[in-house]
Parts: structure tokens; C-alpha cells; sequence
């Protein structure tokens, strides 16, 4: 799972510098919908989606694009390379902030419960991590879990002092007890619980809506193939249901897809909160829904702005289009 989640959050800088050229490139020859994917379990999904006839189902031509590194995938929709692209919210801040024309049609998923500050068993409430050392990737998610855990908890980051370590190497330091607490992501959380050394003291369950995974397209992909990003909406929803009735087959798939074990890649499920229709239509809606983009959007930028990880002031408002899932949601 690393290079997705190491690359979500911290990945705005690059896509907003590819964002000056993509208004003058030319949409692509073919007449499928072409979408990038990275990993993600809200985005290798979309596998399932493929191999159990979901798209064709639902009229969509779909062709999916694995990216092994995910920030060239944001480059890559900002470019005009794709129709449309798995990414986060955050990551489509500095892209919208440059005025590239891309909008949100779908939210895959939440993260609810794969990124958590693990601590040890002498630290029992927050209070205790002042002054302590925290282990972490910097301007990634796991920086972005920190800032709010702590704010939540009536402390600043200048309480603790951060470890800039890679996600494996946060993990190692914490279980080696080199650092008091760390910031990862499953399977790392999952290692540490069952090594006994140390549990969650707050994990992305406790921060609903702020860690969403999505669906993001080109405008001009939206007009010319809107019936294809529709029937590919409604296959989502048919992925989602597949899931949750068929966790182990759809773990079968996923893993294969990133070269794991089913059983090693069933760890991230429950951490995934994948969205259906009915959650898309609260994160669609407007500010006061507890799981909406347009919400959380102030929190994402005021996190990359503080950290300058984007240039400008993106219009969120601008970068989510919603008719379509009103348009698949029709009978």
C-alpha cells in the first residue's frame, strides 16, 4: 500500500505544477474512458468492478490505467492524458487552485481506521505526548491525521517533536523503541497491535469525512463521455455491495492486483469505509452534511496552506459536479 498512501496529501506542489499546461492539451484519441488507479483499497476496487462485469453491465467503457506512483497520476489528469483519475481531495486542491478544469464526480471511500498514531502502553491519553517524539512521514496524510488528532485533543504540534521517517521506518523506530509514538498506516498499525508493543490512540475513524479517496474527471471528459462516467458510477455502487457481501472473493481480486496474500489484504478493509450511494450523496451535499467535501474543504486547505504545499486558493465550490451522480441515481 505505501506508495499511494505516501504520496496522498504531499503530492499537491507537483500536480499544481503540471496544472499550467493542462488547459492546452488535447483530449485523448480513444473512444473509451480512460481512468487511473493507484493503491488504494477504494481504488483497486475498481478491478472488482471490471472483472465482475460491472461496467459492461451498466453500458460504461471503461479502460483502467495502474499507476505505481500515484503523483504521476495526478499529473496525468491535470495534463489531459486521462478522462478521469482515483486521487484524493487534498490532492485536487492545487490543481483546482491553477484552474485546471477537473471535478469530482464520486467518492470511493473514507479512511476509517487505516492511518493512526500508535502509541505505546505508557502513554494512555493525549496529555502524554507532550514533549514526546512522534515518528512520521512530514506533509503526508499521516502529517495531516497528527495536526487535527492534537487539535481535537486541545494541543499544537509544536507540543511534540516530529520524526521525519518513512511510513516502514516510523513503524521500525516506534516498535524498536527508538520514538514514543508513530504515525502509519495499515498493515503497520495491524504489526504493532499484535505485537502487543503498542495500540491506536487515534486512528482516521476519528476524523470522518476529513480523508476522502475519489473519482475526479476532466470537464471536457464529462461532455464527451458523460453517458460512460455515469454507467461507471453505477457500477461503483454495484462494487460497494459486492464487497460487503463477498469480502472474500473481492479481497482475492484486490490482492492480486498489488501482489499480496488475500488474507494479508483483508487487514485494510474495515479501515475502508466505502462509500454507496447514499453516503456519495451526503459527501456531494452541502457544507453542514458531516461527511461533505465542500465541509472539510476549509480543513484540507488550511493543512496545505500552512505547510505550503499549494500555490493560490483553490474555488472547491468549482471542483465537484454532482449531476452525475444525480443523473446514475435515477431509475
Amino acid at each position: 500500500m505505501s506508495k499511494a498512501f505516501l504520496s496522498r496529501l504531499s503530492s499537491c506542489v507537483v500536480a499544481g505544477a503540471m496544472a499550467a499546461s493542462a488547459l492546452f492539451v488535447a483530449a485523448p484519441a480513444h473512444a473509451e474512458v480512460k481512468v487511473g488507479v493507484s493503491d488504494w483499497p477504494g481504488w483497486v476496487a475498481w478491478y472488482v468492478a471490471e472483472q465482475k462485469g460491472f461496467f459492461k453491465k451498466h453500458g460504461a467503457d471503461v479502460k483502467l490505467v495502474w499507476f505505481a506512483n500515484y503523483t504521476d497520476s495526478i499529473s496525468a489528469l491535470s495534463a489531459g492524458q486521462l478522462d478521469a483519475n482515483s486521487q484524493t481531495w487534498s490532492d485536487t486542491m492545487g490543481p483546482l487552485a491553477k484552474g485546471v478544469p477537473i471535478k469530482t464526480i464520486l467518492v470511493n471511500d473514507n479512511s476509517a481506521g487505516n492511518d493512526a498514531l500508535v502509541a505505546g502502553p505508557k502513554i494512555k491519553r493525549f496529555a502524554d505526548l507532550k514533549g514526546k517524539t512522534i515518528a512520521l512521514e512530514e506533509f503526508s496524510v499521516s502529517h495531516f491525521v497528527l495536526v487535527n488528532a492534537l487539535a481535537k485533543n486541545g494541543m499544537k504540534v509544536s507540543d511534540v517533536k516530529i520524526v521525519n521517517l518513512s511510513a516502514g521506518d516510523a513503524a521500525a523506530a516506534f516498535m524498536s523503541g527508538r520514538v514514543d509514538a508513530a504515525v502509519v498506516w495499515n498493515p503497520w498499525i495491524h504489526q504493532i497491535e499484535t505485537s502487543g508493543k503498542g495500540k491506536a490512540l487515534f486512528t482516521s475513524k476519528d476524523l470522518p469525512g476529513l480523508i476522502p479517496d475519489l473519482l475526479v474527471a476532466q470537464e471536457k471528459s464529462i461532455k464527451a463521455k458523460r453517458k460512460d462516467l455515469v454507467g461507471m458510477i453505477k457500477a461503483w455502487f454495484d462494487t460497494v455491495a459486492f464487497i460487503q457481501s463477498n469480502p472474500d472473493e473481492a479481497a482475492a481480486i484486490m490482492s492480486k492486483i498489488v501482489s499480496l496474500k488475500p488474507e494479508e489484504y483483508k487487514v485494510f478493509l474495515p479501515g475502508t469505509r466505502f462509500f454507496d450511494a447514499k453516503l456519495n450523496q451526503e459527501a456531494m451535499g452541502p457544507a453542514t452534511q458531516p461527511l461533505s467535501l465542500l465541509g472539510v474543504a476549509p480543513t484540507v486547505v488550511r493543512f496545505l496552506t500552512d505547510n505550503k504545499l499549494i500555490e493560490g486558493t483553490p474555488d472547491v465550490s468549482k471542483g465537484i459536479d454532482a449531476t452525475l451522480l444525480a443523473d446514475a441515481l435515477k431509475k
